[in-house]
């Protein structure tokens, strides 16, 4: 359990970046203009920064041969980032963090729950059960809560503001 406990903290910890990287992908799109070219930049930053750190661990030059090989769909994993990357650039600003998160952690909990029943992508199989369903149904009604507090409290226009706190274009 201790083990598996600090897999928690690092996923919870993992999880905690993705609203500050909608956020900062959403006005990397408004300032170039347009959200694919912030994909383009977000998903190129991210080239940089993983080289370095594979050539600081030494890592062998995979065979291709070996992945083609595999199973079709692990191809989809880089479309999958640039989906969620684009949503993240349309969505969040709309929506706002909070809501777009929510939204994003019901659509991952039911594709989740789903993966883990059928045990597709090479994954266990752990069957659908009232507990793992009730946790679902949490989640939906967060997002339900979240989604009626937004429209109680609609976002005003110095809060939606791109150069609100000192950013400048």
């Amino acid at each position: 359990m201790p083990g598996s406990f600090s897999f928690l903290v690092a996923a919870l910890l993992a999880g905690a970046v993705v609203p500050f990287q909608a956020g900062a992908n959403a006005m990397l799109g408004r300032l170039l203009g347009h959200p694919l070219w912030a994909t383009f930049v977000s998903l190129g930053v991210s080239l940089v920064l993983i080289v370095p750190v594979m050539i600081a661990f030494r890592l062998p030059v995979p065979s291709a041969g070996m992945a083609l090989k595999g199973p079709w769909w692990i191809w989809i994993g880089g479309a999958a980032g640039v989906v969620y990357i684009t949503a993240a650039l349309l969505l969040a600003p709309k929506l706002g963090a909070a809501s777009f998160i929510v939204a994003v952690i019901a659509g991952q909990m039911i594709a989740s729950l789903a993966i883990d029943h059928f045990a597709l992508m090479g994954f266990a199989h752990r069957p659908v059960n009232i507990a793992r369903f009730a946790g679902l149904a949490f989640i939906i009604a967060g997002l339900v809560v979240t989604q009626w507090a937004s429209a109680v409290a609609p976002a005003t226009q110095s809060d939606t503001n791109p150069t609100q706190n000192g950013d400048q274009k």
